[in-house]
């Protein structure tokens, strides 16, 4: 088996039933491998958890910086980036779900690796929302935390057929703008 196919059987696993209710033997079982046989791939199950996040960090990165450089202007800039976000994170629910789960449950250390993985990412948000002219006084990092708050819950109500992930970005820029 593929470590890429491990990551994505261990997504929609942490997804179902998240990270500490899913087993190594379930995502073994699941991927049709003995659970041994995942320790070549992952020392640990927390490192298995890591990968997976990363993952999912990298291809809704990837999305947004795609969709950066096309957009020019702080607003517009802004809106391609949501757009990119929504897209990848309700393009693939099981990444989805782990990159918005509660991190609160995990372990102090693999907390902490993930977190600085999410920080790494937010950093384009962080940007996007310094070059936006806000009136004088706004607390960029709340604005920057509400836009991403609402973004990620996008993933409990949004259903597909309605608005497109492009439009819903573009209204929720337009509501905080």
């Amino acid at each position: 088996m593929s470590r890429a196919k491990l990551l994505s059987v261990s997504a929609r696993l942490f997804a179902k039933n998240g990270f500490e209710a899913t087993s190594m033997r379930d995502i073994a079982a699941r991927a049709g491998m003995l659970a041994g046989s995942m320790y070549y791939h992952f020392p640990s199950k927390n490192d298995l958890i890591a990968a997976v996040y990363e993952a999912g960090v990298a291809e809704i990165g990837a999305a947004v910086d795609e969709a950066l450089e096309k957009a020019r202007g702080p607003w517009p800039r802004l809106e391609a980036a949501c757009a990119a976000h929504l897209g990848s994170l309700l393009a693939d629910a099981a990444h989805a779900a782990v990159m918005t789960a509660d991190l609160g449950q995990l372990d102090s250390r693999l907390r902490r690796r993930l977190v600085t993985l999410r920080d790494g990412y937010e950093k384009r948000f962080v940007e996007l929302v310094a070059a936006l002219p806000l009136p004088a006084g706004t607390d960029r990092s709340l604005w920057r935390l509400h836009l991403l708050g609402a973004l990620n819950w996008t993933r409990t109500w949004y259903r597909p057929g309605g608005k497109s992930p492009a439009e819903v970005a573009r209204a929720m820029v337009v509501a905080l703008r």
